[in-house]
């Protein structure tokens, strides 16, 4: 039964396997004992079971209960009683808590580190567990740094068509993604699809995972039709072979709904976000990190479609929320700070919104430097408060910084490009150049129509801006004599 259970979990039929091992434990402790070292591992398995299927505060209690047993029976530096540490670890990350499990994953790592060497197969895992906490508590400089070395690691001792190399793989792509290097995160992205899907099947959790990752890339890359097909298919499988309640699967809602977001189909977003967060405040309570998340998208698309009281409302908890959960110059705090300040702007607070958006700048600058997309974002949004205010020549030196940036990081045809030269259009208009701001916002508005279609709400305002730039070209009249 155990080996039975084994196959079904590396096949990724979790559930059979959760019922499997759930008799297999009542089984053997009935027969031997809460001490003894087959109750232990049973018990352990059960965890990990109820890990994949996104109980992780019943996880978490197995594995807390496993550490005591382990270090008594076999010692406190055993690799077992390690691995019982690194499950808990992984579990705190789970629920969100990624201090507690950024302590243990330190101290796991020195240990196996010493134990076993560093390169035991061990070890790697252990440094790869470590990078995904630095990756959740926006250390993205520090988790290059180890996935680099892990997928180096697993290459040489496993080869790179191991499973194990493919994860490393796509955690070294989503943190490229963290860091704004999109191109290499979709290389690496492309290329774990194929692997998995060659190795393991189409409908496996990991591939399926892989197909998502792709898509979160296709949309940091401007392409939103292409991001749709995947995670509308992501969607599917995961509710087929998880259920709609998995954590996974309320994960690939909330990644479509954003998606349909940056397509301008708010309404679609707005249904899917509101399940999420219904979802998720249910199955990992209001404080969890993917709860918070889930309440700054509808705040999002609140905003997109100019419910800014609302907007503003979870926009402040949210703050609040992750000021406390993850300290202010957490990447996920600063942008909470940067959507409230978007809030005030429409809400003609532009004093409250220069204030965080200054703040934000400096933050991202020395965070993530100067090149990073939501560094450039930061300078786009304060030109846009700037501009509110009347700052047209703060305004346009930041303007042609951000155009001059997104050209040369995400190409000409971005929408986030064709987005700057429409905002740069607009400070030209007020400063009377309007042939220039005519130029620009013609470029921009047939970008728009092209990437994202005549209907979406980007296009249809760039439009009705070029409309009424060209209504006040002068008109030239011959004269009259007498």
């Amino acid at each position: 039964m155990a080996c039975f259970s084994s196959i079904l979990d590396r096949s990724g039929a979790h559930y059979g396997c959760f019922k499997l091992r759930e008799r297999l434990a009542l089984t053997i402790k009935g027969r031997l004992g809460v001490e003894h070292r087959s109750t232990i591992l049973a018990s352990a398995n059960l965890a990990g079971t109820y890990r994949q299927l996104g109980r992780y505060a019943e996880a978490e209690q197995l594995f807390i209960d496993a550490i005591p047993a382990r270090s008594h029976q076999l010692g406190v530096e055993h690799p077992s009683t390690l691995a019982a540490s690194a499950n808990l670890a992984a579990t705190y990350g789970q629920l969100g808590r990624y201090a507690e499990a950024e302590v243990l994953e330190v101290e796991v790592l020195k240990k196996t580190t010493k134990l076993l060497g560093v390169e035991h197969l061990d070890t790697i895992v252990t440094s790869g567990n470590l990078a995904l906490t630095y990756g959740r508590l926006g250390r993205y400089v520090e988790a290059e740094m180890l996935e680099v070395e892990v997928l180096k690691q697993r290459t040489k001792l496993l080869g790179i068509n191991h499973p194990h190399t493919i994860l490393a793989s796509g955690n070294l792509a989503a943190t490229y993604g963290q860091l704004g290097r999109y191109v290499e995160a979709e290389v690496l992205d492309i290329e774990g699809l194929k692997q998995r899907t060659k190795l393991l099947g189409f409908d496996h959790p990991h591939t399926i995972l892989a197909s998502a990752n792709l898509a979160a890339t296709y949309r940091q890359l401007g392409r939103y039709a292409e991001a749709e097909v995947l995670e509308v298919e992501v969607l599917k499988q995961r509710t087929k072979l998880l259920g709609v309640d998995h954590p996974d699967t309320i994960g690939a809602s909330a990644n479509l709904a954003a998606t349909y977001g940056q397509l301008g189909r708010y309404f679609e977003a707005e249904m899917l976000e509101g399940e999420v967060l219904k979802q998720r405040t249910k199955l990992l309570g209001v404080d969890h990190p993917d709860t918070i998340q889930a309440s700054a998208n509808l705040a999002g698309t609140y905003h997109e479609l100019g419910r800014y009281a609302e907007a503003e409302m979870l926009f402040v908890e949210v703050l609040k929320q992750r000021t406390k959960l993850l300290g202010v110059d957490h990447p996920d705090t600063i942008r909470a700070s940067a959507n409230l300040a978007a809030t005030y702007r429409q809400l003609g607070r532009h004093a409250e919104a220069e204030v965080l958006e200054v703040e934000v700048l400096k933050q991202r600058t020395k965070l993530l430097g100067v090149d990073h997309p939501h560094t450039i974002l930061a300078s786009a949004n304060l030109a846009e408060t700037y501009g509110q205010l009347g700052r047209h020549s703060e305004a346009k030196s930041l303007q042609n910084d951000v155009l001059q940036r997104r050209t040369r990081l995400l190409g000409d045809r971005h929408p986030h490009t064709l987005i700057a030269m429409w905002s740069l259009a607009s400070t030209y208009r007020e400063t009377q150049r309007r042939p220039e701001a005519l130029e620009l916002a013609t470029t921009a508005h047939r970008g728009l129509v092209e990437n994202l279609g005549e209907s979406h709400p980007y296009s249809v305002k760039a439009a009705a801006f070029l409309a009424s730039l060209t209504a006040e070209q002068p008109v030239d009249h011959a004269e009259g004599g007498c």
